[in-house]
């Protein structure tokens, strides 16, 4: 491990924090509890200023530059929360910031990042381009690098998080933790282990970005792909902090999409609080592997909140129609006056409500004078949509069920 990144240096950064950001609530989460049948306490670090951790090591390291580097200047690369963290921070001591982003980052990312002063650079499609580019610029104009992960400022920033949810809650088991370039899990292990030496701490990665995983494990899954956890789409593993993660980390636990989605949902629908996809990495693990957290006292770091408000409506949609509280049914009729009606007063029996109904005329799989027509529903339950599909087929439509997605093409 390295010695920048101590227990004492972590706690140091608490002091210089003090007053600075936000010493966000750590409280338990009960549903989430019988949801995962685990005991579930969340640290909502999506409460910062900024909506997520970063907060705490853009700070500590902007806050140690000297008079030389703040008049020049700083540059980070980051995928949008390191970016407005940096961007907060930097206008508030007022330090001039440039912030070089993928080109696929989520407009509400920028959008917050211009509106705190920064000079924005949309360059790439993964925080590998942009730190390519970030580069470039500091040879042509020798400004201060902020890394998202690989500095002990920033590690010991962001370890300030277990040091809190510690104190409030002394008999954790274990801490789940988002990796992306793992300045979030390192500083966090150091100092959850150097207070609570018996403590496990688990990382989660996406499925699509198991690069701390490979490092450690010499596996050679692939890398890359759109996801919802754009936070910690990260190909390049820290220096810094791939020996402390290989040293304190016990497991890496890798989620697919299905799964972050069902966090992100879960998160607000059952604790009222917006998750981004990053920042539900940890619930998410432990949907994914509930054997592994059953029965223990564990804390997530809910460490983002900023997702687009398009995509968190597409989620809850998407969430509805897995646990069949949306329902779609193709069903083959025939086109003759008050056929509709019929079917809409079947559904009413049923207590369903009719959300969308589409006409396809031109199937060639249905006789001239028949017709198809989707209906999408509102069903209670997985039980209460079998039972709307099985009226159907006792009617004689031939029901099919098919996306929602489909149904509204």
């Amino acid at each position: 491990m390295s010695p920048a990144v101590t227990l004492a240096a972590i706690e140091a950064a608490r002091k210089l924090l003090k007053g600075q950001v936000i010493a966000t609530p750590m409280l338990p989460a009960p549903r989430l509890s019988a949801l995962t049948g685990a005991e579930v306490f969340v640290k909502y670090e999506n409460l910062q200023v900024t909506n997520s951790f970063k907060d705490r090591g853009a700070y500590v390291k902007l806050a140690r530059l000297d008079d030389t580097a703040r008049k020049r200047g700083v540059i980070a690369m980051s995928a949008g929360n390191h970016a407005q963290a940096v961007a907060y921070h930097a206008q508030r001591l007022g330090v001039p910031a440039t912030i070089v982003m993928p080109e696929t980052t989520p407009f509400v990312k920028v959008a917050s990042t211009k509106a705190f002063g920064a000079t924005v650079v949309l360059d790439g499609e993964t925080l590998a381009d942009s730190q390519r580019r970030a580069e470039a610029i500091i040879a042509e104009q020798g400004l201060t690098l902020v890394h998202p992960y690989d500095d002990p400022d920033i590690v010991a920033g962001q370890g300030t998080i277990a040091l809190e949810m510690l104190e409030a809650v002394p008999d954790l088991d274990t801490l789940v933790i988002p990796i992306g370039g793992g300045g979030l899990i390192s500083g966090n292990a150091v100092a959850a282990r150097g207070v609570k030496p018996d403590i496990e701490v688990v990382g989660v990665e996406a499925t699509l970005y198991p690069a701390m995983r490979n490092a450690i494990s010499g596996e050679t899954r692939p890398v890359g792909g759109p996801t919802l956890a754009e936070g910690i789409a990260v190909k390049n593993v820290g220096r810094l902090t791939r020996p402390i993660i290989e040293a304190l980390v016990s497991d890496i636990v890798l989620v697919d999409e299905a799964q972050l989605e069902q966090a992100v949902n879960a998160y607000l629908t059952l604790q009222k609080t917006m998750a981004e996809g990053a920042g539900a990495a940890g619930l998410a693990a432990m949907l994914a592997r509930p054997e592994r957290f059953r029965g223990k006292r564990v804390g997530l770091v809910l460490c983002g909140g900023n997702i687009d408000p398009r995509i968190l409506a597409s989620i809850m949609v998407r969430e509805l129609e897995r646990q069949s509280r949306i329902v779609s049914i193709r069903l083959t009729i025939p086109d003759r006056p008050g056929v509709l009606g019929a079917i809409a007063t079947l559904l009413g029996e049923h207590g369903a409500n009719i959300l969308e109904v589409v006409h396809h005329r031109l199937f060639l799989d249905v006789p001239a004078k028949g017709a198809k027509v989707d209906v999408t529903v509102e069903a209670r339950d997985r039980a209460h949509g079998r039972e709307i599909v099985e009226a159907f087929a006792a009617h004689g439509y031939d029901p099919e069920r098919i996306e929602t997605v489909k149904a509204i093409e």
